[in-house]
């Protein structure tokens, strides 16, 4: 492609070179420079992609997209634009070709629930015979193809490349998890979302958005951005702020929920540590459905997955089996298998409302004693901690802090925001084991018969982040383990 086709719908001043050039690829990472390839300088968190463009050039990059001035050789063409970032979707939308306008895009915001309820409609979409590709957290698939792109929603650039696989492996939908750094970075501003499905919203990434506003009107971005035919809205109705995205949504949405009236709407809920069972009312007609998820929580994944495939014109029957097929989702309140007379559920649960989603499922479900293993992440918002303090020894019978993903900070100090939290509620047991292999096996010895020990905060992940390294450690692995004796 001819660099001046690739700037279509560009902003942009030509700073030297001649920009009638054919370009080979796009990259915005060094390391990943081609000949012939355009290389984007991102200002980042930690550090500034201008200072990479000698090592892009010296890798054969023929022009650099800049938002300041840098030094290049000579017959190195450099294009200047104010917003990089914002460049960067336009360009991948142009170098592969507007795939997304070849498919159904969902997407799916909130706090929590994001992976589950995406899963549980890819899961309705494929019983209803949609070839239907996945993109967030756990991973991008799409058939046999699976890769691990390493954001909950990647840059631009590997969303459009996504999303051309999946037009060449013939998809018809994808339904993509759409985090809140993503839509204020742009990485989706040239995606054509023809489904937006709205999940909650709770404290997190305050350490980023700074205040509770700035996240709302992030999240919000998406339900303004849907758009093509037979396009709609998914809204949580039971949420505090579900007025705010009915609003951006305009005429064309539905609503689910329990407590508040609801296009769909569950009734008679019920909870065992073998699943969760109840009714949806959709125009009428209530459909019984007994699932392998657990939790109330999960009940509002599945409504959120429900209200999307009866918008979208799939008939109950085909929800009904579908979701009641789904086993669970990777390191989703996920069950550790063991013989022995009490169990083990590991979980992503990382912010307060999260944690108290799945205590509030337990307390419902022990027939003994709860006990939870948790900590916090480093290097993001300090507020929750005393938060997820608190709500951990409201509900648990003994807690066990410790370290989760430290990052560059001292667990000892995260540990240290977390303990005023527990000394709130009266009465609290808990013991600091900083390890977290420790931790985990302290509660697992700890356990008797009836007694229900959650490991909150990672979930699926298999490693632990302390300083620069990237550690092997997955929750599940570590409490097999110990489960063996």
């Amino acid at each position: 492609m001819k660099l001046i086709e690739l700037f279509q719908d560009v902003e942009y001043d030509i700073i030297s070179g001649d920009p009638d050039v054919e370009i080979s690829g796009v990259q915005y990472d060094s390391r990943k420079a081609t000949p012939g390839s355009l290389f984007v300088c991102i200002v980042g968190f930690k550090t500034d992609g201008h200072l990479f463009a000698p090592e892009a050039i010296t890798k054969g990059a023929a022009a650099v997209l800049v938002e300041k001035i840098v030094d290049v050789p000579a017959g190195v063409v450099v294009i200047q634009t104010s917003n990089t970032r914002k460049a960067l979707a336009v360009l991948a939308r142009n170098y592969y070709g507007k795939p997304d306008r070849a498919l159904r895009v969902i997407g799916v915001t909130g706090t929590n629930g994001k992976t589950t309820t995406t899963h549980l409609i890819k899961a309705i979409l494929e019983e209803a015979g949609k070839k239907t590709a996945i993109l967030g957290t756990l991973y991008a698939k799409i058939g046999q193809i699976e890769m691990d792109l390493g954001r909950t929603t990647p840059e631009a650039l590997e969303i459009e490349e996504f999303m051309s696989l999946c037009c060449r492996e013939k998809a018809e939908y994808v339904v993509m998890e759409v985090s809140s750094h993503a839509l204020d970075l742009h990485r989706v501003d040239e995606i054509q979302f023809n489904a937006a499905v709205y999940t909650n919203l709770t404290q997190d990434h305050l350490d980023y958005h700074q205040d509770m506003e700035h996240y709302l009107q992030s999240k919000i971005k998406l339900f303004k951005m849907v758009d093509g035919e037979d396009s709609f809205s998914i809204i949580n109705a039971d949420d505090q702020y579900a007025d705010y995205f009915i609003e951006a949504a305009g005429d064309q949405y539905h609503t689910y929920g329990v407590d508040q009236p609801a296009d769909v709407q569950a009734s008679e809920l019920s909870f065992s540590l073998k699943g969760s069972s109840f009714k949806f009312n959709y125009q009428g007609k209530a459909v019984s459905l007994n699932m392998q998820l657990i939790g109330r929580f999960s009940v509002y994944n599945a409504l959120a997955a429900i209200a999307y495939a009866v918008a979208e014109g799939v008939e109950t029957k085909v929800i009904k089996k579908a979701i009641e097929k789904v086993q669970g989702v990777s390191g989703r309140f996920e069950q550790v298998p063991s013989g022995r007379d009490f169990t083990v559920i590991v979980d992503y649960a990382h912010t307060p409302d999260g944690l108290e989603n799945i205590l509030k499922t337990s307390r419902q479900i022990v027939e003994n004693r709860l006990i939870t293993v948790f900590g916090c992440g480093g290097d993001r918002d300090r507020t929750k901690r005393p938060l997820m303090g608190e709500i951990a020894a409201r509900y648990s019978d003994f807690c066990v802090v410790t370290s989760d993903n430290p990052r560059s900070e001292e667990p000892e100090a995260i540990i240290a925001d977390i303990i005023p939290g527990l000394d709130r509620v009266e009465n609290s047991r808990y013991a600091i084991i900083v390890d977290r292999r420790e931790a985990i096996r302290h509660a697992i010895n700890f356990g008797k018969k009836g007694d229900l020990i959650i490991v909150a905060g990672k979930g699926h992940e298999t490693y632990q982040l302390v300083k620069d390294k990237v550690l092997e450690f997955d929750d599940r692995k570590v409490a097999a383990e110990f489960l063996k004796g």
